[in-house]
């Protein structure tokens, strides 16, 4: 071990190992849910309900990436996924560069919202309901602190 390193304490590194265990683990369980009772993935569903909060259901391929925290190759994969499920379409914007738009069809409105309410039962039994008040306050602020550090233009 090094001098120079701040290692962690006992407490910061249960805090970190927790997190770490959270983020590892929760996105598989709420994929199995959407998979199950939607046929989409947790990524596919994250596309779709960015969308479906968008003026006009529709934003930039590049604004839905930076939402979503994925590549544009990833995210023009999940995309062509939707588009031959009906539910997204794609239609380039005029002028410079290779601007592309995503727009949430009725169709994907709908699917999106009737995945909605299995996704939010699944997302208060596994975090809402389990966390108290302060605790869910807490956790806010806390995951609000470490966007802000990772992704200072955006935050949340």
């Amino acid at each position: 071990m090094t001098d120079d390193v701040p290692w962690l304490s006992a407490e910061e590194r249960g805090a970190w190992t927790a997190l770490a265990a959270v983020v590892i683990k929760l996105p598989g369980v709420l994929d199995a849910q959407l998979q199950r009772d939607a046929q989409l993935s947790f990524f596919e569903y994250m596309i779709m309900a960015v969308l479906s909060e968008k003026e006009g259901r529709s934003d930039q391929m590049s604004e839905i990436a930076a939402a979503t925290n994925a590549s544009l190759s990833r995210l023009s994969h999940a995309v062509s996924r939707l588009e031959r499920a009906g539910w997204i379409e794609r239609e380039r914007l005029p002028g410079a560069g290779r601007r592309t738009r995503a727009i949430l069809t009725d169709a994907g409105y709908d699917a999106v919202v009737a995945a909605a309410p299995g996704h939010v039962r699944r997302v208060r039994e596994l975090v809402v309901d389990v966390v108290d008040p302060d605790g869910l306050a807490a956790l806010r602020r806390a995951c609000e602190q470490v966007l802000a550090q990772i992704d200072p233009e955006r935050g949340c």
